[in-house]
């Protein structure tokens, strides 16, 4: 299977679903990290070391990531960046995308899940001038980013039980942003403690939380962990 998961800053996707990812690629499906934007400025960050730290992040997941070099802070929905992650889309012809949740505190991400869902419809289009083959993904489902305190409803919850160190590592590999602000670094506890929070939910030890706008389709309940 082939999965495109798309953050509007490098660090969204290890945040929000860091344990899937690593599952994914473990069970060998083809994993691609897409960042929007570079994430730059931050105030210990710069492009260059935030571009080290997401290929580490990438590689203690074990997937590839590629940019759309969209401007950080000013994300926006237009007929340009749809049309660019359209070819994105169309040159990775991937099953499934994931995109932020759309109630978001972040512009950049509310403005990268209406890209990603509207070039999701432009990369099927066959008159149109997009590169590659035409594609329409058959599953978007939507993760939980950090900028908002709500109390995620989710559709359903993912098992990373074995993958929480891998996640942990990931993060922790933006040392920018997780490290070297002190009051970043408490984020990498609540979010293992939320993991742990899910897992008890389904009776595993970890799961990460998942939205979906269309309807999922179950060909037995053998599978189901509770």
């Amino acid at each position: 299977m082939r999965v495109l998961v798309f953050g509007p800053h490098p660090d969204d996707q290890e945040l929000g679903m860091g344990g899937t990812i690593a599952r994914m690629a473990s069970e060998g499906h083809d994993v691609v990290l897409v960042d929007m934007t570079d994430g730059e400025p931050t105030p210990y960050g710069d492009p260059i070391t935030r571009a080290k730290e997401a290929s580490v992040a990438a590689q203690v997941l074990g997937v590839s990531r590629v940019q759309v070099g969209l401007p950080n802070r000013s994300v926006t929905h237009t007929l340009e960046a749809r049309h660019a992650v359209a070819g994105i889309i169309r040159e990775h012809q991937p099953d499934v995308l994931f995109v932020p949740h759309p109630e978001d505190a972040h512009p950049d991400h509310r403005a990268t899940t209406r890209i990603v869902e509207d070039a999701r419809f432009d990369a099927k289009l066959t008159k149109i001038d997009l590169p590659g083959e035409p594609v329409y993904p058959r599953w978007l489902f939507h993760y939980y980013c950090t900028h908002l305190r709500v109390i995620p409803q989710p559709s359903f919850l993912l098992d990373i039980t074995g993958f929480e160190d891998c996640k942990r590592a990931s993060i922790l590999a933006y040392e920018t942003q997780f490290v070297l602000p002190e009051k970043n670094r408490r984020v990498v506890d609540w979010l293992a403690s939320a993991n742990h929070f899910y897992g008890s939910r389904i009776g595993t030890n970890a799961a990460e939380p998942f939205f979906a706008k269309e309807p999922l389709g179950l060909s037995g309940l053998d599978r189901l962990p509770l």
